[in-house]
């Protein structure tokens, strides 16, 4: 049995399922992780949204290239494979005949996805569909939160039809408890997967790998570690969700 995890951006993936992704790796079930956009920036100007967010990130102007080092360290921490499609993150997409940033924003990064993405989308379930080893076990973000790159992910995925499992966005979900009450109120079914004090060490440590997103999220490291604990400790594991049959 092996496993697939759709990681919208290099971190998605470990932030919200590293602890899980570490103990299936560890039990000799083979895992992969699949970042949809890792792509360089384009060619040209980048927005001052973006690089506002590079001046936060503190590394330069190709910071996809930084991030794909990180998230290298954070798969080998977690035992999981890569691979990485050719999607820029939204901050960079811009529409190719008047090059207007779709997403110039941080308020555009949670309104619905821009039409020139749609494209991408179609694109991305082909790409999904020709990938996917028969038998693998697809896992996809919720899109808790909104964020325009999980949109586009979950869209693509679905699209693809071959989802058998969701992940609750980390750390978007904690703000978005209701969700998943309406979630479970029509019918979503879930599971919760343990995890061992071994996974959740190393769990905390494949995010603090990423160092250019801590900020994004948390106040400093020790911040980051104590919301991980908390989280598993409020579900008393990793829960994965599943639409309804029928």
């Amino acid at each position: 049995m092996s496993w697939v995890y759709l990681s919208p951006h290099f971190d998605d993936a470990a932030l919200s399922c590293g602890g899980l992704i570490w103990e299936q790796s560890h039990s000799n079930q083979p895992v992969e992780i699949w970042t949809i956009c890792a792509a360089e920036p384009p060619q040209g100007d980048i927005s001052p949204f973006a690089q506002q967010l590079h001046s936060r990130w503190q590394i330069g102007h190709n910071a996809p290239a930084q991030r794909k080092k990180e998230d290298v360290q954070s798969c080998q921490l977690l035992g999981a494979g890569r691979r990485y499609f050719t999607i820029p993150d939204c901050i960079y997409r811009h529409l190719p005949h008047t090059n207007e940033f779709m997403y110039a924003s941080e308020t555009s990064l949670n309104e619905p996805m821009h039409p020139g993405d749609l494209p991408l989308v179609q694109d991305l379930t082909q790409q999904i569909q020709r990938s996917l080893d028969p038998g693998t076990i697809l896992v996809c973000p919720l899109s808790l939160g909104n964020h325009v790159d999980h949109q586009l992910t979950r869209q693509a995925a679905e699209g693809a039809g071959l989802i058998r499992w969701y992940y609750a966005d980390f750390p978007y979900v904690l703000e978005c408890k209701p969700q998943l009450e309406q979630l479970e109120q029509s019918g979503w079914e879930s599971q919760v997967f343990q995890v061992s004090p071994s996974g959740l060490a190393t769990w905390k440590d494949a995010i603090s790998v990423y160092s250019s997103q801590i900020s994004t999220f948390w106040a400093d490291d020790l911040a980051m570690r104590q919301s991980v604990a908390d989280y598993l400790h409020w579900y008393r594991g990793i829960r994965l969700w599943r639409k309804p049959a029928g």
